[in-house]
């Protein structure tokens, strides 16, 4: 395979930027509104620990094995619309439909039928959610040439997705507010409805408004049927030829920690603005719990990202996310000391500082690994941004699932028991402790692993001049 289309323009407009930033809000906004509406399956169906369980694993497995796969159906695409734009307009019709049809579940169904029923959905659901999101990432890692440009790029994407964060916790509210619905499981019925068609919509924007060349004369490899072993051989040496590549390897394992650990004490924050500011009330707590993560989301959207931006052309992208990750950890320093009984409204002068460590994270790590890429492109002769993609939004996706078995974990160690209405002495204490000293650690290791990064800016421009050159040579 040899790289036979045009490298893009350096400079994007606004409106594309745009275009590409509405597919990242259905991008997250799915992930946002799934992770409430699964609390309906335990808490309002009846379902077990263990099925919930399956549920959030298997379809998690059955992700991880179809996104390398996606990436290499996506670089490899012979085709008049390019690489990725009709497999981000199929996959956003596949996601909407199923997310719509995976939640219309009745109690008068049973458990069994249930479960069954909406496991399968869930497969159909990650499967449109591989691709349209695989290629998507990729069409961003390919809008431009420019170093800082790619950050602008991400940031303005990252703006718009943030949003995701800002409206979700408020169906907490709407979902057991017996003014709009009767039960939250008729909630989730009816609100999926509207976020399935209206997310499809916004997913299908890049693939209708960002334009690409026509790939049809590329020297490709597609995956087929005839070649489907051969193909399968060159995904999993692509696999080991990306993860060799020592600064991607390092973004890849900087992420993980940080997403890791801060998802892993996430679900704690409505644990202890109920059980510490309220003393278990969770009717005084009212609102709290929401504007815990809506005000966060407001703060990244408005504040860290711009300054992040900012910080990445005026010192680099290492060194604003090294700076960017140390705010953070003075932002849980602050929480523990900021949760404040009968006073509730303290917290939130922590969250300008909380926000740095993952509302900086994809802005800066999506940027850099555009960069990698290019130097993947030189050593290779490949552009293989699908490949890279799946690898890091894998590791993104491991981390989640990882997280979800160490938060259980934690909460059994330290014996809270989110049942029981009086909770043990130190249990409260002990998620505290995790809340502030988990992430800590997790962005302490990736500072670490990223102290010594090398694609600077003078670097990568070594890497574009060198590619143009073989680019004329060919010619």
């Amino acid at each position: 395979m040899s790289n036979t289309e045009s490298l893009p323009a350096d400079k994007v407009s606004f409106g594309a930027k745009v275009a590409f930033g509405i597919g990242m809000l259905a991008n997250q906004m799915f992930p946002a509104v799934l992770g409430i509406f699964m609390v309906v399956l335990v808490q309002d169906l009846g379902f077990p620990g263990w099925m919930w369980g399956i549920l959030f694993f298997l379809p998690r497995i059955f992700d991880s094995i179809t996104d390398p796969i996606m990436g290499f159906i996506s670089d490899n695409t012979k085709s008049r619309w390019g690489r990725r734009r009709q497999y981000v307009f199929l996959g956003a019709i596949i996601m909407g439909v199923s997310f719509v049809i995976m939640w219309q579940l009745y109690r008068e169904n049973g458990i069994d039928y249930n479960f069954t029923y909406f496991l399968l959905w869930s497969f159909v659901f990650y499967l449109g959610l591989t691709i349209f999101s695989v290629p998507y990432v990729a069409m961003g890692y390919e809008m431009s040439n420019d170093f800082h440009e790619r950050t602008d790029i991400m940031a303005v994407a990252q703006w718009i997705g943030q949003w995701a964060w800002v409206i979700a916790p408020w169906f907490w509210v709407i979902m057991y507010d017996k003014g709009w619905f009767e039960s939250a499981d008729v909630a989730t019925r009816d609100l999926a409805i509207w976020v399935g068609i209206v997310c499809m919509v916004f997913a299908m924007v890049p693939a209708i408004f960002l334009k690409s060349k026509s790939t049809i004369d590329a020297d490709y490899a597609p995956l087929t049927l005839k070649n489907m072993g051969g193909s399968l051989k060159e995904i999993l040496n692509g696999f080991k030829e990306a993860f060799k590549s020592e600064p991607f390897r390092k973004l890849c394992i900087s992420t993980f920690f940080i997403y890791n650990t801060f998802y892993t004490i996430a679900s704690f924050s409505f644990f202890i603005v109920v059980y510490y500011l309220f003393n278990g009330d969770a009717s005084a707590a009212g609102i709290w719990p929401t504007l815990f993560g809506s005000i966060g989301a407001l703060v990244t959207t408005f504040l860290v990202i711009p300054i992040v931006a900012w910080m990445s052309k005026k010192m680099g992208k290492k060194k604003a996310f090294i700076l960017s990750q140390s705010i953070s950890i003075l932002g849980y320093i602050m929480l523990w000391f900021l949760f404040i009984p009968g006073k509730p409204y303290m917290f939130i002068f922590a969250l300008p500082f909380f926000s740095f460590g993952i509302g900086s994270l994809f802005t800066l790590m999506m940027s850099m690994t555009a960069d990698v890429i290019d130097l993947d492109e030189l050593n290779t002769g490949l552009r293989r941004e699908g490949i890279f993609g799946a690898i890091y939004w894998w590791m993104v996706k491991f981390g989640f699932a990882i997280a979800g078995l160490l938060t259980g974990t934690i909460m059994t160690l330290v014996g809270f028991d989110p049942e029981a209405a009086t909770q043990p002495e130190g249990a409260i204490t002990g998620l505290r402790a995790f809340y502030s000293g988990f992430p800590i650690l997790g962005t302490l290791v990736a500072i670490y692993v990223m102290r010594n990064y090398d694609v600077t800016e003078e670097r990568a421009g070594e890497i574009r001049a060198a590619l143009e050159k073989r680019k004329e040579e060919v010619k």
